[in-house]
Parts: C-alpha cells; sequence; structure tokens
C-alpha cells in the first residue's frame, strides 16, 4: 500500500469516525433535552450532567482515550459552569404553577440541549487533534465551548422543531386512522362492493362500534 492509499484510509477511518462522534452528541443532545423537560429545579440540572457525563465516556471509547470519570467530571463541571449560570433565573420560571413548568421547561430543554452539544463539539475536537486528558487547556476549551453553546441553542430549536412536528403528524394520523365513522364508511364500501360479507362486516362493524 503506497503513502497516498495509506492516507486515503486513514481519511475515511476519520470521516466514519466523526460521523459515529456525531450521532453520539445528537442522541445525547436529544436525551438532554428530554431531562431538561423534568418540572423540578436542580433535579433537571443533574440528570443532564449525568448524560453529559455518559456522552464524554462513549467518545472516549470511540476515539481510544482513557476515561476517568473524577477527571472528566471535572472538566465538564468547568465547561458547563459559565453556561448553566445563564439558565440560573430561566430553572426559576418553573416554579410558577402551570404555564411557568411549560415555559421553564422548554426553555431549559432548549439550554440542556446546547450545552450538551458544545460539551460535544469540545471533547470531540479535542480528541481529533489528538488530545488526551493529560493536556487539556481549559482557557481555549471553555472559550470554545461558549461559542459552540451559541450554535447548540440553533440546533437544539431545530430538534425541537423536527420533535413538535413529528408529534403533530403523529396525533393526526392516529386521528384519522382511529375516526369510527371514516372506518364504517369504508367498510360499509367494501360490502357494497362485495369485498366483505354480510356476517364480516356485522362483526368488523361491531369492533369498530366497541373500539
Amino acid at each position: 500500500m503506497d503513502l497516498l492509499e495509506l492516507n486515503t484510509e486513514k481519511m475515511g477511518d476519520k470521516t466514519d469516525r466523526t460521523k459515529h462522534a456525531d450521532t453520539i452528541i445528537r442522541n445525547h443532545i436529544v436525551w438532554s433535552m428530554g431531562a431538561g423537560m423534568i418540572p423540578i429545579p436542580i433535579a433537571d440540572f443533574f440528570a443532564v450532567s449525568a448524560i453529559q457525563l455518559d456522552m464524554v465516556r462513549q467518545l472516549c471509547k470511540l476515539y481510544d482515550v482513557d476515561f476517568k470519570e473524577n477527571e472528566m467530571k471535572a472538566v465538564v463541571t468547568a465547561l458547563t459552569t459559565s453556561g448553566f449560570a445563564k439558565a440560573g433565573a430561566r430553572m426559576a420560571v418553573k416554579l410558577i404553577p402551570g404555564i411557568g413548568t411549560i415555559i421553564g421547561g422548554v426553555t431549559m430543554a432548549i439550554l440542556s440541549g446546547a450545552s450538551s452539544f458544545a460539551v460535544g463539539e469540545v471533547f470531540k475536537k479535542h480528541f481529533e487533534t489528538g488530545g488526551t486528558i493529560l493536556d487539556f487547556d481549559m482557557d481555549r476549551l471553555i472559550k470554545l465551548y461558549n461559542e459552540k453553546f451559541e450554535k447548540g441553542k440553533k440546533v437544539a430549536r431545530e430538534i425541537h422543531k423536527e420533535a413538535e412536528a413529528e408529534k403533530k403528524a403523529f396525533k393526526m394520523a392516529k386521528k384519522k386512522k382511529a375516526d369510527p365513522a371514516e372506518q364504517l364508511r369504508k367498510l360499509s364500501d367494501l360490502k357494497k362492493e362485495g369485498i366483505i360479507s354480510k356476517a364480516e362486516f356485522k362483526k368488523m362493524k361491531k369492533k369498530i362500534v366497541n373500539g
């Protein structure tokens, strides 16, 4: 194998690994957003932190970096402190009965997703450039985290929109499917066309009427 083939193979491996890293990050963004919806302040924070630590664990495994929980937890905490400090007031909104829980939950879901995106991108970039747990430049990484956090808010909003659209489509499909009047009409057409017998019609009609 010549040098060009070797470099091409390495580039292919790196691309596949980067795609895998992106998938890991996106999955944990979604889970973090779900945890951000937890109605109890502080509980959501700890849930998101646990999810982020699991993301780092998976990224370490992907990039063949030794995972040491205490060290990684300290780095994640240092990175996310500024982001969650900004979220303090928004967390308090959840304490307002009714609408406060909804608004606060959605806002925290976005911020939690953005934070996980930023953490994932920081570790991915660090590991892809050959970094290990022994050479973290926290000032540089915190700066990168803050930059990625802003981008992460856009990513989280898009994921939230997609989830809401899917939820709406599912509800509409379920409503349409469960419409007994429409089902009975179609069933009646099948009987008229001779596709089903009178006995089959009665049996199916009974099922529809009884739900």
